[in-house]
């Protein structure tokens, strides 16, 4: 009989302790829900790498200074530059699809002259990639590259030196990209198109930018309207982009591009070399140093052989830019 009661006692011992755990988890805490049981819990992270992404930032650079009565001299001065990029991306599991706009423009008021402007910029992207490679992919792009306002010569307000679609740049490649991870890529086309535009008459007929100029007259002066406005190169193309973080809030990116014409001095190569350095002060206050150089062959640049600062001549030189921009940032 006693070792029928002590079995008794031991077995319902077992049972409070087995069930314990489920009594407790049905009794519900002060102020608080009922905890659901692990195995149903659905997990609330979503897989956001790929689809479409869009965005976009700008920036608004402004710089002044004011001399009055200065011993080492100078000259007051008031500039604005505006900077924007937009861009949609989409990526897939073996394809992706990027479009970018980039702007730049930027005005100057020197003492009392009146305004002018000192830089105007407009860039449009497009690309395609099907991956067949771990890390690499056939891409095709289009790439071009145009101003938004007209300039004119600083001496001569009346002469028009450029705008927009005049001229106006066209890539287009096909080839393949090397891309190990986001931050470097290399892209490499055999087949390239380079279209110059000249929308401009009286620019295509003084043969601007590297179109075939007028025809000539018996007089030697030029026919007008004979001039072309479009010039079409065939050759090979390196795209080359890289960036890096410098620190703690500091970024730099470059960007190198080279272009030789199969059929026309291919020894001769163009070139676009573009870097950037971006500080970011906090959200909104951010600064950045911009270089560009560019060289092409056929691009004929205004040159001051006689140093009197009138222009007497033209020729090939490589041309650079660079800037320098603290100012208001917006991301969206």
């Amino acid at each position: 009989m006693k070792n029928v009661v002590g079995r008794s006692r031991w077995l319902i011992t077992l049972i409070l302790v087995l069930s314990t755990p489920c009594l407790l988890a049905q009794v519900p805490a002060p102020n608080r829900g009922p905890v659901p049981v692990y195995t149903y819990k659905v997990a609330t992270e979503v897989d956001t790498a790929r689809g479409w992404h869009r965005g976009g930032v700008g920036t608004l650079n402004f710089s002044q200074v004011s001399l009055s009565n200065w011993a080492a001299g100078g000259q007051s001065s008031l500039s604005l530059l505006a900077l924007g990029n937009v861009y949609a991306h989409f990526r897939g599991a073996d394809h992706t699809f990027d479009l970018a706009a980039d702007m730049v423009y930027g005005l100057l008021k020197p003492g009392k002259a009146r305004m002018r402007k000192n830089d105007d910029r407009l860039e449009l992207n497009a690309r395609y990639g099907r991956q067949f490679a771990n890390k690499l992919s056939y891409t095709a792009q289009m790439n071009l590259k145009t101003q938004i306002t007209p300039t004119k010569a600083l001496n001569k307000p009346d002469s028009l030196l450029s705008r927009f679609f005049a001229p106006a740049y066209i890539l287009t490649s096909l080839g393949v990209e090397y891309k190990p991870n986001d931050d470097f890529s290399v892209f490499a086309s055999p087949i390239t198109g380079k279209f110059t535009i000249v929308a401009d008459r009286t620019l295509a007929d003084a043969g601007a930018f590297g179109v075939k100029a007028a025809r000539r007259d018996t007089t030697d002066a030029p026919i007008r309207g004979t001039g072309e406005r479009l010039r079409e190169e065939l050759g090979a193309y390196l795209n080359a982009r890289y960036r890096r973080s410098l620190g703690q809030n500091i970024v730099y990116q470059t960007r190198l591009e080279l272009f030789s014409n199969y059929f026309h001095n291919p020894q001769n190569v163009d070139v676009n070399w573009e870097n950037l350095i971006n500080f970011k002060v906090n959200k909104l206050i951010s600064a950045s140093i911009s270089t560009n150089l560019v060289y092409d062959d056929d691009v004929l640049v205004p040159l001051d052989r006689n140093e009197d600062g009138t222009p007497d001549d033209r020729g090939r030189r490589i041309q650079f830019k660079e800037t320098l921009g603290i100012g208001l940032t917006y991301k969206f």
